[in-house]
């Protein structure tokens, strides 16, 4: 995905209230951003980091700009997680997910029962994959981890594709890693210990887990490698 105006750099003063952030520009002005990501940041979001944000064109909009990636002193972080699930999408449709080339559809935004959406569904005649996506910013001593705070509605997503295992389907949970120094992914036990042993389980019942790595820049954020994750302390492919 190639950003399609130049990302405006920043310095990051405070996140706060979750989906606001204080960001000084380059000429000493500091405004207040949207922060589009519901989790902590943990690891991404210190003051003083740079940052860059897009600018929306849409004179509705209170807070016009929009905290996309942060740098923390080595690389850029991917916060923005409404761009998570076009990401995949593209990459998918490029042929770039070797797990995902057999398909002839694809629906976004998928009800699944009375109480659940997911993110991805592919067809090919009567085969289904449901896929829900992940936007994974946190990493430690070169390991991916999700999440970084607690999600319960991460959880009911990870049965919802246990049942439609049983039903007969395909079912996928999708990690995509923005940022370039991790080089394996494991759910993180220590921040969400329910949502760990869920997958670790789920798993079990044939969902599959898909860790992807993107590139990120200030120019563009593209889907590039897989990487190697692991459940229980066990090297899983």
């Amino acid at each position: 995905m190639q950003f399609s105006s130049a990302l405006l750099p920043g310095t990051l003063v405070k996140r706060y209230k979750r989906f606001l952030a204080d960001v000084t520009l380059e000429n000493g002005e500091t405004i207040t951003v949207h922060c589009p990501n519901s989790g902590s940041m943990l690891g991404c979001s210190e003051p003083g980091s740079r940052v860059c944000l897009s600018v929306s064109s849409n004179p509705k909009r209170k807070y016009p700009h929009t905290l996309e990636m942060i740098n923390n002193g080595a690389y850029w972080i991917g916060v923005n997680t409404s761009l998570t699930n076009s990401l995949v999408v593209e990459a998918i449709e490029k042929k770039q997910i070797p797990e995902l080339l057999d398909f002839c559809s694809i629906t976004r935004e998928v009800k699944t029962s009375e109480h659940s959406r997911l993110d991805i569904l592919l067809r090919k005649e009567d085969a289904k994959i449901y896929i829900e996506v992940k936007n994974c910013s946190l990493a430690e001593h070169g390991i991916a981890m999700f999440p970084d705070a607690v999600t319960t509605r991460g959880t009911k997503h990870l049965h919802e594709l246990a049942e439609l295992v049983r039903q007969g389907h395909r079912g996928i949970i999708f990690f995509l890693i923005q940022r370039s120094d991790a080089v394996s992914f494991t759910p993180a036990a220590h921040i969400d210990p329910v949502y760990a042993s869920t997958l670790a389980e789920v798993v079990k019942t044939g969902v599959e887990v898909l860790a992807y790595q993107a590139e990120v820049t200030p120019r563009h954020i593209c889907v590039k490698s897989k990487l190697p994750f692991f459940l229980n302390e066990k090297k899983n492919c």
